[in-house]
């Protein structure tokens, strides 16, 4: 009774302390380990869409932007099911708003072949992300074993001043500004994810059913550095 007790009491380790992210400040990533990150939202473009000669210059143009990195970059592809909810919901409203008997009856239609359509398929989308890291040439040389402990202790990670940060984060900044003109050449759109926006990518991927209620925002309305 008493080993149940105190095994009752036993306090359980947060989930914080099994991830590799120490903090998220100033759209920047700082991992355990001291080193930092940059995410990028990415566009697509619609490859069959295009032309031989357009297909052959975009497999040409990424090959060449491939080439021409000096540091190691992160491509990631997340699915998820696609909500829908938001787009059904206006539809709804056009239908009730509608005056013509004739477009009100194929509106309904319409939301009803949407209903079933969700239903025997999973609309999925898809986001396109770069991370782009970065680590000063003193965190690079250290042991395997130092490393490995400032993972797995928080109590013994590394805390970057302020003004060390801001050199790092500089030095991330120019590689971020090479890897969007590098996008930008194929043709492909990339921004900066902001603070909450790298909030709620890293929170909805570690606790994916919560991603229908925490949607991250669109490309085109994320707050850009000027």
């Amino acid at each position: 009774m008493q080993s149940q007790r105190l095994a009752g009491r036993r306090k359980i380790p947060a989930t914080q302390k099994y991830l590799d992210i120490m903090e998220i400040k100033d759209d920047c990533v700082v991992l355990k380990d001291g080193t930092l990150r940059e995410v990028l939202l990415v566009s697509s473009i619609n490859f069959a869409l295009k032309s031989d000669e357009e297909q052959d210059a975009v497999i040409q143009a990424y090959v060449q932007f491939l080439n021409s990195l000096t540091f190691p970059v992160q491509i990631v592809i997340q699915s998820r099911k696609l909500n829908i909810d938001e787009y059904l919901n206006r539809l709804k409203e056009m239908e009730k708003q509608q005056t013509n008997e004739l477009l009100k009856k194929q509106t309904a239609e319409y939301i009803q072949y949407i209903n079933e359509l969700i239903e025997i398929s999973d609309i999925m989308s898809k986001r396109y992300y770069v991370v782009v890291p970065y680590a000063a040439a003193s965190m690079k040389f250290k042991g395997f074993f130092a490393r490995f402990q400032e993972a797995l202790s928080p109590t013994s990670a590394i805390h970057l001043k302020q003004k060390n940060f801001e050199k790092y984060r500089q030095e991330l900044l120019k590689r971020v500004d090479y890897i969007v003109d590098g996008l930008a050449a194929i043709g492909l759109k990339a921004v900066t994810l902001d603070t909450q926006s790298l909030i709620e990518l890293y929170y909805n991927t570690y606790n994916p059913e919560t991603y229908d209620q925490q949607e991250l925002k669109d490309i085109n309305k994320l707050n850009l550095e000027e």
